[in-house]
């Protein structure tokens, strides 16, 4: 990786806050195109850090966008010449979480906060009835992208088939059972710990 200059900064902070505005359903349905500036546009980060990051801080307690930290987190990290770095690498983390969280907040919060005042003051509209209606299909296909960037960013499918197969039997689940996702949490956990994943 390149040395971080002062615009690779601004051009990743801008880049997130561009994705913040296209974040409907929330920061995870943009994970497809953050993939795609992250990993194949940059080579900030590699595909298993990229995998990585989502799957952590998935597994943690806490917000569902602070997986947007860990991206950032190690996009610093690497630029700062990962651990070996000393506190250059530590600080230049902490500017990765800062630059990434700063611009995937800020305007989605913003628009956030006027839009939903707005809407809750029309809605009985039938344009905003209209508008709510047409978001839940783009959202579920927003959803879908990011499960298939996560899952094909593992190497060609017939080399992979098991994890095609897993991710197949992981959302039947989720979509016909409620069985608690933490469940299938524990289950990806534990089968990553015996080397079975």
């Amino acid at each position: 990786m390149h040395a971080f200059a002062w615009s690779d900064w601004f051009t990743l902070f801008l880049h997130f806050v561009s994705l913040s505005l296209l974040s409907i359903g929330g920061a995870i349905t943009t994970v497809p195109d953050m993939h795609r500036f992250l990993v194949s546009e940059k080579s900030w980060l590699s595909d298993s850090q990229f995998s990585g990051s989502i799957a952590l801080a998935q597994a943690a307690p806490g917000p569902n966008v602070l997986f947007v930290a860990v991206l950032g987190w190690n996009v610093g990290m690497n630029a700062g010449g990962g651990l070996a770095g000393g506190a250059t690498a530590w600080a230049m983390a902490f500017a990765g979480v800062f630059a990434t969280m700063l611009g995937i907040l800020l305007p989605s919060t913003t628009l956030t906060f006027f839009a939903a005042r707005w809407g809750h003051q029309n809605k009985e509209r039938r344009d905003v009835r209209a508008f709510k209606m047409a978001m839940a299909p783009l959202v579920v296909a927003l959803l879908m992208a990011t499960g298939w960037v996560l899952t094909a960013g593992h190497g060609p499918f017939l080399e992979n088939l098991w994890l095609w197969v897993l991710t197949l039997a992981s959302t039947l689940v989720v979509w016909k059972t409620r069985i608690h996702l933490l469940w299938l949490l524990a289950v990806g956990a534990l089968g990553g710990a015996m080397g079975w994943f």
